[in-house]
């Protein structure tokens, strides 16, 4: 297979990023966007003439399509992708993949029946900086990781359907489970309506994971100030990336704490601390969405599981759904079961490297 021939089902919001992408890929044959607004699609067909466009998403089926990208609101992701999986397409649906773990389950199941690729948006991933950040973690240079703290907030964009969540905090939890290559054993969450009652325009996620890590995810619509930013602390190293940053996007913090081991006298009992460097490696900046629709293509062209496959996209949704509970109950903390990697497909191999880590 020379080219893979994509559809886009939604130009709204992220779907045109999703249609550029596609359409300037060498390996890629954009062939047709599907929205329900007209306008949308009037619009276009004004920057690419040579894409087909319909009303009706189901009109693919029929175009020699060999994968599609959903780019639609929440609630829609599975109806949509289980039609297409139905139909012998590849999927690529942008996060989160479902609104409930038995949704996704039965996506991932329907993919390996179909022996077909299912990968979930997760542009992060795929984010050159947050790649930098994994090598940095596993490297040991942090020393024991103690936690993990994430900030995405800002004014708006809100939404009547679903709570700010569901809609920020995918980012970073799947940043999250990325740098820790594991998912959490328990999560509880916060929030508050300020805006719409009964949804959540502010919550406070907590995660707990194996070796007495802790997550925690923060985030907003109702913010003044536009904030992405991780921080990792370490026994020996502490590291922040901060997205909204241009170029300094990484900056490795020398800095720690050791208490002594005993004290005779209050003297004695002092922390040492220690503050060393700070050190801002470089990063080649390469659009994260172009290499995430390249890995796509990549993965059905070579039959490869994904970075981000469907079991990643469940396990997101798992902690989405433990959180959606705890908000419910008054912030109870709620465990959850290890996802098993079987669910994929058994013909799609999994290889290392770049694009294709074992999860």
């Amino acid at each position: 297979m020379s080219t893979v021939n994509i559809g886009v089902i939604g130009c709204g919001y992220w779907g045109p990023n999703l249609i550029r992408n596609i359409a300037e890929l060498p390996t890629g044959n954009l062939v047709a966007v599907a929205d329900t607004r007209a306008d949308r699609l009037k619009h276009i067909k004004t920057l690419y003439p040579f894409v087909q466009v319909t009303e009706n998403y189901s009109d693919l089926f029929s175009m020699g399509i060999d994968a599609v990208i959903i780019a639609t609101p929440p609630h829609t992701h599975f109806a949509i992708a289980q039609d297409c999986l139905n139909h012998g397409i590849n999927v690529l649906v942008e996060k989160p993949l479902t609104l409930n773990s038995a949704d996704g389950e039965a996506l991932i199941k329907l993919a390996a029946e179909k022996n077909l690729v299912l990968m979930v948006g997760n542009t992060f991933e795929y984010n050159t900086a947050v790649e930098m950040l994994k090598q940095i973690v596993d490297s040991g240079e942090l020393g024991e990781v103690f936690y993990v703290n994430a900030v995405r907030t800002n004014l708006g964009l809100f939404s009547t359907r679903h709570n700010v969540m569901w809609d920020l905090a995918p980012h970073d939890i799947s940043i999250m489970l990325y740098l820790l290559g594991k998912e959490p054993t328990s999560v509880s969450a916060m929030g508050r309506s300020s805006i719409y009652k009964g949804v959540e325009d502010l919550v406070y996620m907590h995660m707990n994971f194996d070796n007495d890590i802790v997550g925690h995810v923060h985030v907003s619509w109702l913010d003044p100030q536009k904030v992405r930013r991780i921080t990792v602390v370490g026994s020996k190293k502490m590291v922040v990336y901060d997205d909204i940053e241009p170029l300094e996007k990484i900056k490795i913090y020398d800095k720690g704490v050791d208490a002594p081991p005993y004290a005779d006298t209050f003297a004695q009992f002092q922390f040492s601390y220690r503050y060393g460097n700070v050190v801002i490696p470089y990063i080649k900046f390469t659009e994260p969405l172009r290499v995430e629709c390249q890995h796509f293509i990549d993965s059905i062209t070579n039959k490869t599981r994904p970075r981000s496959d469907g079991v990643v996209g469940l396990r997101i949704v798992k902690v989405l759904e433990a959180g959606e509970w705890s908000l419910k109950n008054q912030s109870q903390l709620k465990n959850i079961e290890p996802t098993s990697v079987e669910l994929a497909a058994p013909a799609l191999s999994t290889v290392n490297g770049n694009g294709n880590g074992k999860h």
